[in-house]
């Protein structure tokens, strides 16, 4: 079985995203943490593959869709038809959805019942590879407050948001092991493998 990894690009106060998702500003207005990934991906190739290497994927509803509420059917994602994962992601919501397939291998499945049980489908889906939460900050938080993590990658990039949805936040107390740190033009990427509760 493989590792339960989780990838998430994060301002240098630990900010992901802003509540105020728009379609025009999927992580909120003003937030721009993903410039390393496509201005420089060349610089980055290795992080960059690490992310999409997973069997099976794990995000919350707005990781998705800017939605509240009930679905709107027509939504099918911020990818266009053909997302990147190219296999089964695992979306966490609170509203049934019947499985949506993509183009490119990847289905998206709507789980109802927590992080466990997202966590749960997806390593069985994922076989022998790993599974990867693809955020957003609240998913992630989940996840490590569950103990369901091994391996946390945080891509920092040079700014302060100030405020938002912010990474770590309720997590208990966790000893973690400097795995790799490595500086780009664009970001820092640092990761840690995730050893259980401190103490």
């Amino acid at each position: 079985m493989g590792n339960v990894t989780c990838d998430v690009a994060v301002s240098v106060d630990g900010f992901s995203s802003r509540p105020d998702q728009t379609l025009e500003h999927p992580f909120g207005e003003g937030v721009d943490l993903h410039r390393w990934m496509f201005e420089t991906a060349d610089e980055n190739r290795a992080e960059l593959d690490a992310i999409l290497a997973a069997g099976a994927y794990v995000m919350g509803r707005h990781m998705f869709s800017p939605g509240r509420g009930e679905w709107d059917l027509d939504w099918r994602g911020w990818w266009g038809p053909e997302p990147p994962y190219h296999g089964p992601v695992f979306v966490l919501t609170h509203h049934p959805r019947d499985p949506l397939v993509m183009e490119g291998g990847t289905t998206f499945f709507f789980v109802t019942d927590g992080i466990e049980s997202a966590v749960a489908q997806a390593r069985e889906a994922a076989g022998e590879r790993d599974v990867s939460i693809a955020g957003g900050a609240a998913t992630i938080n989940q996840a490590l407050a569950a103990g369901l993590l091994d391996e946390l990658r945080l891509h920092v990039v040079p700014q302060v948001l100030g405020y938002g949805d912010r990474v770590l936040d309720g997590v208990p107390p966790l000893a973690l092991e400097t795995v790799s740190v490595r500086a780009a033009s664009l970001v820092t990427h640092v990761t840690y493998r995730v050893l259980g509760p401190l103490g």
